[in-house]
Order: structure tokens, then sequence, then C-alpha cells
């Protein structure tokens, strides 16, 4: 088992930044595969950064260049750094992680931060 918490969410003003934080606890080794995710408001919940055990990064299209997702190993911990923020990034940002025991995967989520940007 896998437990992810995230955090750093908030309200900021449009071109502003936030760092969001995900900490993991439980069976990290067996962790894979990194990334954020975001759901606004009667949408769907959205791929925005990702990260592999190789630390090989991809974005969507709508962050690149102003998103980074980074980690630190020595304390489990996954970040996204949000850049010049606009009012489209406003939504609930969830932590996620695959999990890997002998080829049998496992999807963990963390339980949310809300980010709100006001125009």
């Amino acid at each position: 088992q896998v437990q992810l918490v995230d955090s750093g969410g908030g309200l900021v003003q449009a071109g502003g930044s936030l760092r969001l934080s995900c900490a993991a606890s439980g069976s990290v080794r067996s962790i894979i595969f990194m990334g954020w995710y975001r759901q606004a408001p009667g949408k769907q919940r959205d791929l925005v950064a990702t990260m592999t055990g190789d630390g090989s990064t991809n974005y969507a299209a709508s962050v690149k260049g102003r998103f980074t997702i980074s980690r630190d190993d020595a304390i489990d911990t996954t970040y996204l750094q949000m850049n010049s923020l606009g009012p489209e990034d406003t939504a609930v940002y969830y932590c996620f992680a695959k999990g890997d025991y002998k080829l049998q995967y496992t999807n963990y989520w963390g339980q949310g931060t809300q980010v709100t940007v006001s125009s």
C-alpha cells in the first residue's frame, strides 16, 4: 500500500505562483510512475505532468513552460511548481502514483488540493 498526501493549494492572483507537494509513504519502493492531475468544475480529470523512475518528464500542452514536476527522493516527496497561473488553471489538483509488484499494478491518489486563480 502507498499513501499520498498532497498539499500547497490556495488562492492566488493571475500571474502568481504556487508549489504543490505530494508526500508518499508506505511501499514507496513499488512506485514506478508519479504524476499530477487536475479537475475543474464540470470537467474530466486531466493529466497535467508526469515523471517516471528514470526522471523523464512530460507535460500537458496547456502547462508546458509554466509548470515543473520534480522530486526529492530523500523525503519521498514530489512537487509541482506552477508559475504564470491564470484562471484556466483553477481546479482541484491530485497527486497520482502507480505501483508495480511483480507486474501487478495499483493506482494511488492523493486527497486533492484546491487551486483557485483570480483574474
